[in-house]
This record gives structure tokens, C-alpha cells and sequence, in this order.
């Protein structure tokens, strides 16, 4: 891939152990701290999408509900009534304005 964008070295290689098990005692203290809020205030939940899965995750700490599986045949739909009111028409389009 050839971009005008200068390298950067990775970091990966930089850390000592002591940096890494302090980055993931760090993280693991800020999870604990949203989950608290979330117990205090109630979940921000949003619906979550995956393929043929739907559940509700929660925007702050990412706790996820165990959702439902979308692998049903989608229902079939049919109108009862008038068939006259169902009809879609064109509207009458006015070719001039009268202005009085």
C-alpha cells in the first residue's frame, strides 16, 4: 500500500511487563468504575445488530442482554378490507397558480 503518510514504529515491542500489568489493572478499574455508574443510573442501552442476532448492549459499560436470534422466515402480510381504499393514486399536479 503506498501512502504519502510518514511510518510510524509500532510500540508493541517498547513495553515492559510492569507497563502491561499496570495498563491492565487500569482497565479493569475503569470497567469496574462504568459498571458501578451503571448500577447507580440504569443502562444506556441501544439495540445491537449482528448477522441473524439482535440484543440490547449498553453504551457505557457494554453490558449485552442475551437477545434473540433472527432466523425465523419473515411473516407474510395481507390486507383485509376495501381494496378501493388500498389503491395508491397520483396526485393532481395544478399547472398554474391563479394569484387574485
Amino acid at each position: 500500500m503506498v501512502t504519502n503518510y510518514p511510518r510510524v514504529a509500532s510500540h508493541e515491542g517498547l513495553h515492559s511487563t510492569e507497563d502491561t500489568q499496570a495498563s491492565k489493572t487500569a482497565t479493569r478499574a475503569v470497567d469496574w468504575l462504568r459498571q458501578m455508574w451503571c448500577g447507580l443510573h440504569g443502562h444506556d442501552t441501544l439495540l445491537h445488530f449482528e448477522h441473524e442476532r439482535m440484543s440490547l448492549r449498553c453504551a457505557s459499560c457494554g453490558h449485552e442482554t442475551p437477545g434473540w436470534e433472527l432466523n425465523e422466515a419473515p411473516p407474510t402480510l395481507t390486507v383485509r378490507g376495501d381494496a378501493r381504499r388500498h389503491i395508491l393514486t397520483r396526485p393532481q399536479l395544478v399547472r398554474a397558480r391563479r394569484i387574485a
